[in-house]
């Protein structure tokens, strides 16, 4: 795999786990512990994609 497939598969992860955030913010019965994961994983994501795109 190129590092251009790479970069636009964690930019599909991420733009997925965005949604996730967002349905999970809207649910009023949402764990904020599972919400700050998921935002950890965003987090980690986007380093890698602009580590990569560097």
């Amino acid at each position: 795999m190129d590092v251009n497939s790479h970069v636009q598969q964690l930019r599909k992860k991420h733009e997925a786990l965005s949604n996730e955030v967002k349905e999970a913010q809207r649910s009023p019965g949402s764990d904020d512990l599972h919400i700050s994961e998921l935002k950890k994983q965003k987090l980690r994501l986007k380093e890698e994609i602009e580590r990569l795109s560097a």
